[in-house]
């Protein structure tokens, strides 16, 4: 099968290409680098099986000769991390809406199944927690950049669902909640690899607001595994479904537990969310997913325990 990976030269499209290559099928990649990085895939380059454009999944001419010629196509590309979000809202929300409708479009057009990558952000500040799929959303004002993201990406689903609905277009929506891994940079936001760096270097670890919030982290190589099953299940067309894990840490202990483990006599550091983001930053308190609905569908279970991940993250850096 010929699959094509938008947004495949990033943290998770990377390894998503790996798992489809060794599941024998050929693989093409439109990324425009903005995230994403040569680096990522490189190491795939003479497998004869997999291609790379360098391009936008906002122009057309580009993009809808690979939607025709592709069997299937997840869309992973997107403008991620809270930094780059504010940093670049106006391009983040084009890349955000617009690629997605062109992806979805032209996925129509050829009649291709589709699997649109969301995210956790999509349950904002609620506390209902942990966060089932039908969940209510709680954003707050659309004066603070960040809650772009979320909507965006509300859009998104919406987008899909009215495909599925109207067009009958298959369809499958996948919500991440913190996924990581080897690969991942902490350019962007992202804590383990910032906190992992810090500490193997012997930096500041800095941690925002006062470490209270916490998180729940699953491995790339779990996620990868439900992206492929729930594409490959055929009750997941036309439906949402939580992707992550269920093990809570606060962003502290996730400080303190990374020190421990790298030996560091790195210093933790709190400085205001304000201070590293914009004025009136908010963020949530707590984030946890319910994955019972995809447990009960394709028998999805973390394998990697927080500690595993952190290990493979660790070794990753150190080398």
């Amino acid at each position: 099968m010929k699959i094509l990976v938008t947004g495949g030269a990033g943290f998770i499209g990377s390894h998503l290409c790996e798992f489809l290559l060794s599941a024998g099928h050929e693989v093409v990649v439109i990324d425009n680098l903005s995230t994403g990085k040569l680096s990522n895939v490189s190491h795939l380059k003479d497998n004869k099986n997999f291609h790379c454009v360098i391009g936008s999944i906002l122009d057309m001419s580009v993009l809808e000769p690979l939607v025709a010629e592709a069997d299937e196509i997840y869309h992973l590309a997107a403008a991620v991390g809270v930094k780059y979000i504010i940093d670049n809202p106006l391009l983040s929300l084009q890349t955000n809406i617009l690629g997605t409708e062109n992806v979805l479009e032209l996925s129509n057009k050829y009649k291709k199944k589709v699997l649109v990558a969301s995210t956790s952000e999509i349950y904002g500040k609620s506390d209902a927690l942990p966060f089932k799929e039908e969940s209510d959303r709680v954003l707050g004002s659309t004066s603070i950049s960040r809650w772009s993201y979320s909507c965006a990406k509300a859009i998104d689903e919406f987008f899909a669902l009215a495909y599925y609905r109207e067009k009958q277009l298959p369809v499958v929506i996948v919500r991440l909640f913190n996924t990581v891994g080897p690969r991942q940079s902490g350019q962007y936001g992202m804590v383990i690899p910032k906190f992992v760096k810090a500490a193997l270097l012997g930096h500041p670890i800095v941690v925002f607001g006062d470490g209270q919030q916490s998180r729940c982290f699953a491995d790339v190589a779990d996620v990868v595994w439900g992206l492929y099953t729930l594409m490959n299940e055929p009750r997941a067309i036309g439906q949402i479904f939580n992707i992550g894990s269920m093990e809570e840490i606060t962003i502290d202990g996730l400080a303190q537990k990374v020190r421990s483990l790298v030996g560091s006599s790195s210093k933790i550091e709190y400085i205001p969310y304000e201070d590293a983001y914009e004025h009136g930053f908010e963020d949530m308190l707590r984030r946890m997913p319910d994955i019972s609905k995809i447990g009960d569908l394709i028998g999805y279970k973390p394998k990697y325990s927080l500690d595993m991940i952190l290990e493979r993250v660790i070794r990753y850096y150190a080398q």
